[in-house]
Order: structure tokens, then sequence, then C-alpha cells
């Protein structure tokens, strides 16, 4: 590998070398043919010729280096003066003024030189700087993508390679105790190295071995170290190491505030359950305790008695029973440990149904039901009968008694491929949800904050709805105005 690399090495000296030997070929070929062209062909005055050679001394001095523009100075000026100064073809000077002119010519573009020099090396370094400014939005914008810090600390090192086109990277942070690596085989990036550049907190490059290294600043703290294989300049590696602390502080504490919001979420939900499992599992148990303790006192109870608090015990129960189920759903429906049993049904049948199932909890309302009979879906006819059973049952609790409840049935075309979306809606004339309310309705154990007192529940239905219409794929939405009722609108895309 060595005798490769000096080989490698002495093939770049030989190449530079050639290309150093074509410039200065090229200025003296071009300086000959300029000589050529007003001896030969257009016959000129030695002024006109000065500001050519001026004028290619300048173009030399912008494209390249200084050297060559000075090389084609001296050149220029032994041209001008054998073939344009009197005595032509000699560099015999003769006269004062023929050497202030020729003096002239030489500082004049000797001065320009410099000047343009000067200015092509500002305009590189601008371009320069441009380059690493602009490479240092990139590399910023990559850092906000992640917000684990396991996950930016192994993505960095490879942002460092595609963003400034180094060699390898590695990132070392003492929290950690890890070493963060990307690219080729770097073995003088280890951590006793970068554990110096943390000590002594300022950037280093190491020319000899290619390396450069930064300190991971925060402020006046340092977090850790970078170093790559490949030159870079202190502002950037200054750069660098500030915006890689930042990232690194920001998803830690990206990591801390999600951990906090997630066991607050946490605490916020499991009250909530207590709330509502205390509140409603309370109201059957009192009842069928009190009648318990009423059958078992013996007082003389008559056998209308004793059969109304049987009835109490037998409705409670199954009261307290389909909450329980209800609670047991609700983490089925989410945890998606259930299969859709699809098939194909008519919709008329399917509403019946679910009316004859709510028929007590209806009561007086008058049912409307404006439902095609000649439609028929494919989807799973219990999950969708419970969702319409969980609708009606809203409907006649939040409304007032002898109101009529509406449900519509359709299929309508929508898209450019007119895809068939069969829509169901559920409406009422009761007192309405507010429109802050509407987005929270479908949360689990949300309660409406003017009915959650006068209405039993435990705010796990619409929960439930909501899950059921999102597994069939469709969508679920409400439409409410208050004191003039809501419709809970449902689509469920039919596939062809």
């Amino acid at each position: 590998m060595p005798f490769v690399d000096i080989q490698l090495q002495s093939l770049i000296v030989n190449q530079s070398a050639i290309r150093v030997a074509l410039r200065f070929a090229a200025c003296a070929a071009v300086l000959f043919i300029i000589v050529e062209v007003y001896t030969a062909v257009i016959q000129v005055n030695p002024t006109t010729v000065a500001l050519t050679f001026l004028v290619f001394v300048l173009i030399v001095s912008a494209l390249w280096k200084l050297r060559y523009a000075l090389f084609t100075a001296l050149i220029a000026t032994g041209a001008f003066n054998y073939y344009f100064l009197p005595p032509i073809h000699t560099f015999t000077i003769p006269g004062t003024q023929n050497w202030i002119a020729l003096l002239a010519f030489l500082t004049t573009a000797g001065i320009a030189s410099q000047l343009a020099d000067r200015a092509r090396k500002q305009t590189e370094e601008a371009i320069g700087r441009r380059r690493e400014l602009e490479r240092l939005y990139s590399f910023s914008q990559q850092l906000l993508t992640a917000d684990n810090v396991l996950q930016l600390l192994n993505a960095l090192p490879n942002h460092v390679i595609e963003s400034f086109g180094v060699a390898a990277a590695v990132i070392y942070l003492p929290e950690k105790g890890n070493l963060y690596r990307a690219g080729v085989d770097a073995p003088d990036l280890d951590a006793d190295q970068l554990k110096s550049i943390i000590a002594r907190g300022e950037p280093m490059m190491d020319h000899q071995r290619n390396l450069s290294f930064a300190p991971l600043k925060m402020g006046v703290r340092t977090v850790g170290a970078l170093g790559v294989i490949g030159y870079l300049s202190r502002q950037t590696l200054d750069a660098m190491g500030s915006l890689i602390a930042i990232a690194v502080e920001r998803a830690n504490a990206v990591e801390t505030l999600t951990r906090s919001e997630t066991t607050r979420e946490g605490e916020k939900l499991r009250s909530a359950i207590l709330d509502s499992v205390t509140h409603e599992f309370r109201t059957p148990l009192t009842a069928i305790k009190a009648s318990v303790t009423s059958l078992m006192s013996n007082q003389g109870l008559s056998a209308d008695d004793r059969r109304e608090l049987m009835t109490v015990i037998n409705e409670e129960s199954d009261r307290l029973n389909r909450l329980i189920g209800e609670a047991a759903e609700v983490a089925q429906l989410e945890s998606h440990e259930f299969q859709l049993d699809l098939q194909e049904c008519r919709v008329i049948d399917l509403v019946h149904a679910a009316v004859e199932d709510v028929k007590q909890v209806m009561g007086k309302h008058p049912v409307d039901i404006r439902v095609p009979e000649d439609i028929t879906v494919r989807l799973d006819a219990d999950r969708i009968k419970e969702v319409l059973v969980q609708l009606l049952e809203n409907a006649a609790k939040y409304s007032s008694p002898e109101s009529p409840i509406r449900i519509t049935a359709e299929m309508k075309k929508s898209g450019l491929n007119m895809d068939s979306n069969f829509e169901l809606s559920v409406a009422d004339q009761g007192a309405g949800i507010d429109d802050m309310e509407q987005g929270l309705i479908f949360d689990k154990f949300y309660r409406g904050k003017n009915q959650r007192y006068r209405v039993q529940g435990t705010g796990m239905g619409l929960a439930i709805v909501k899950a059921i219409v999102e597994a069939h794929g469709g969508k679920i939405g409400v439409t409410s105005q208050l004191g003039c009722g809501s419709v809970f609108h449902i689509v469920l895309p039919m596939k062809a």
C-alpha cells in the first residue's frame, strides 16, 4: 500500500508539472500569434500593440495565477521592444522616450496583473464561502429530520460526508460512550483523539494526515467531538460543531418532551377511564346492591315487590354487562384484533334490524326511513348494524321525546374514475353539538359538557362507531347546529 501511495503522489506531481509547462507555453504561443498578425497581416501602431498585449495579460491573470501573468508581461515587453519599438528586430532601446514607454508598459502590465489576480482570488473566495454556506444550510436542514437522539447520531456522519464531500466522519459523545462512524475506515479517528479535542475545546487541522477536528460546543459547554478525513476551513468546522451540538440538544429535548407528553396523556386517559368507570359502574351496582338487600331483609315483601326488585337486578346486570362489553370492544377495535366478515346484504334489511334492536330505547321517537330497497352493498352486516344501533341510541338519548329521527342511505359516484360510495346518515332534532366539541365527540370517554350529567353513558359509543367505520376504509363526520339537531354521516367506499 505505501508503494502504491508513492506512485500515485508521483503521478499527481508529474501531471501538475505538465499542466504548468503547458500554460506557460500557451501564453508564449498566443503572444507569438499576436506578433505575427500585427507584423504580417495588419500593420498597426505601437500603441495598439501595447493595449492588445495589456488586455492579454489581464485575461491570463484573471484565468490563471499571477506567475503566468508576470511571465506573459515579461515576454510581451520583450516582444514589444523587439518587433515594434525602433530599431526593429533588435533589443536596443535608443532614446529616453522609448525607455519610458517600455517601462510604462511593463509597470502597467505588472500592476494590472496583480489587480486582476487579486480580483480573481476574491471571487474564488466569495464563491467558496457561498458554497460553504450552501453546504451548511443543507446540512442544517438534514439535522432537523430526526427527533430521536440515537437515530440522529447514526445518521449524522453520513450527512457530513454527503454535505461536505469528506472521505469519512466520526462523532463521539462522552454521554453515550460510542463512536458513530461513516465512510472509509479511519483508524486515526479514534476515541482518544476525539477526547483530546473535547479537552482542547477548539478546531484542529492536521494537514499531514489530512484530518480535521471540531468540538461540538453548545455555548461554552462541549458535548462531544467531530473528526473527518478531509480539509475543512476553521469557520466551517466551528459552524458544523455548533449545528451538531444544537441538533443533539434539540433531539434530547424533543425526546424528553415526548416522554413527558406521553406520561401526561397516559395519566389523563387513566383519570378519564377511572372517572367513567367509577360513575357508570357505580349506578347499576348500587341498584343491584339495594335490590338484593331488600330481598334478603324478608320484611314482608309482596310477590309484586319481589318481582320488581328482580326485574331491577336483571336490567341493571344487563346494563353492567353492556358497559364491560363496550370497554372490551374498544380495546379490541383499537388493537385491530378482529376481522371483518364482508358479505353482500340489503341495506333496508340492515336498517330494520337495527331499529328493531333499539325499539325499547327509541320510545315514542318516530323513525323516518328513507332507504331505497334495491341498494345492496358488501360490508360486515353485524358491525354496521352495531354502528346504526349506537347512532340511533344517541339520537334518542339526546333528543326531546317524540322528536323524529331520520335514516337515509344512497349510492353516489365520485372521482374521475366514477367510483361508488355508500353514504348513510342518521339525523335528529336534538340540542345540537357545539362547534368546538364536534372534533372531540369521537374520542374515547368524551361526553358533551352540557349532557354528561343529564344522560347516562360511558363516552365509548361513538369511539366504537368510528373504529368500525375506519376498519371498512370509510369516514364518519357530523354536521350540527345548536338548537337544530345533528346529522351523523358515514361514507364507505365500494370496490367493484
